[in-house]
C-alpha cells in the first residue's frame, strides 16, 4: 500500500472516530469457549436476536463444551431458534462442543498463548468456525492483531476503495490489516460496522448524510451511472 492510500484511511478513521467515538477495549479474560457460542449464534442475525438465544441456550445447558455435547439436538434448536438458522446451528453447536472435549480436553486457551499464525488455523479445525468465527474470538477475546470481517465491513471496505472490489474475505483482512496500525484494528473494525449500520446500508445507502462521504467514490459512480444503484449489495457492486 502507498503512503498516499493509508493518509486516506487514516483519515477515514479520524471521520469515523469523531462520528461514532472511539472504541475502547472495555472486556476483560472471558471464556474462550462462550465467546465461541455467541459468534455462532450471530451468524445471519442481531446482536439483540444472538443474546436472546444465548439467554434461552444458558437457561438450559451449562455452556461448556461438557454441557453442549451431550446436548439434545431438538432441545437446542428450541433454545436458539430465536436467532434464526437454529437447525443449522444446534448441530454445529453439538459438533463443536465434542470436538473442544475430544481433541482439547474441554480448554481453549491456547488462544491466549500461542502466536496468532498458529492459534487461528487451530481454531478453524473446530467443526463450525471459519475465518470470521475465528477472527472475532481472537480479536476480542484474545486481543490478537487481526480484523474480522463480516457482512458489514466486506460492503463498507469495498465502498471505499479499502479493499479490492472483488476481494475475497482473506483479501480485503489482508488489505485492512495493511492499511492500519495494529492497535487501530479493533477501532477500525467496529467503526466500518457502525458506518454499515447507520449509513452505508447494503440497499439505499444515505449518501447525502455520510460522514466520509466527501471522500467516497460511490457516490461519484452513482452520478455518473445510475444504474448501478440498484447493484447494492450484489456480486456486481458492493
Amino acid at each position: 500500500m502507498s503512503d498516499r492510500e493509508r493518509e486516506r484511511a487514516q483519515k477515514i478513521l479520524h471521520i469515523l472516530a469523531d462520528e461514532f467515538g472511539l472504541p475502547e477495549w472495555t472486556v476483560s479474560r472471558r471464556d474462550v469457549f462462550q465467546a465461541l457460542i455467541r459468534t455462532v449464534l450471530s451468524q445471519a442475525t442481531n446482536d439483540r436476536n444472538r443474546d436472546r438465544a444465548y439467554k434461552n441456550l444458558s437457561e438450559k445447558y451449562d455452556i461448556t463444551p461438557e454441557g453442549l455435547a451431550k446436548a439434545k439436538v431438538k432441545d437446542i434448536e428450541d433454545a436458539i431458534r430465536v436467532g434464526g438458522l437454529f437447525r443449522n446451528k444446534a448441530r454445529t453447536i453439538i459438533a463443536l462442543a465434542k470436538d473442544v472435549l475430544e481433541r482439547f480436553k474441554g480448554s481453549l486457551d491456547f488462544v491466549y498463548s500461542e502466536p496468532l499464525d498458529k492459534a487461528r488455523p487451530t481454531l478453524m479445525s473446530i467443526p463450525g468456525v471459519g475465518p470470521k468465527t475465528a477472527d472475532v474470538v481472537l480479536l476480542f477475546v484474545a486481543k490478537k492483531a487481526i480484523v474480522p470481517v463480516d457482512t458489514h465491513v466486506h460492503r463498507v471496505s469495498r465502498r471505499l476503495n479499502l479493499a479490492p472490489l472483488n476481494g475475497n474475505y482473506e483479501e480485503i483482512r489482508g488489505s485492512l490489516e495493511s492499511l492500519y496500525a495494529t492497535r487501530d484494528y479493533l477501532a477500525i473494525h467496529l467503526l466500518l460496522i457502525s458506518l454499515g449500520r447507520e449509513y452505508c446500508r447494503a440497499r439505499n445507502p444515505l449518501h447525502k448524510t455520510c460522514p466520509v462521504r466527501l471522500i467516497c467514490p460511490v457516490p461519484k459512480r452513482e452520478a455518473s451511472q445510475p444504474s448501478l444503484h440498484k447493484l447494492h449489495g450484489s456480486r456486481d457492486f458492493p
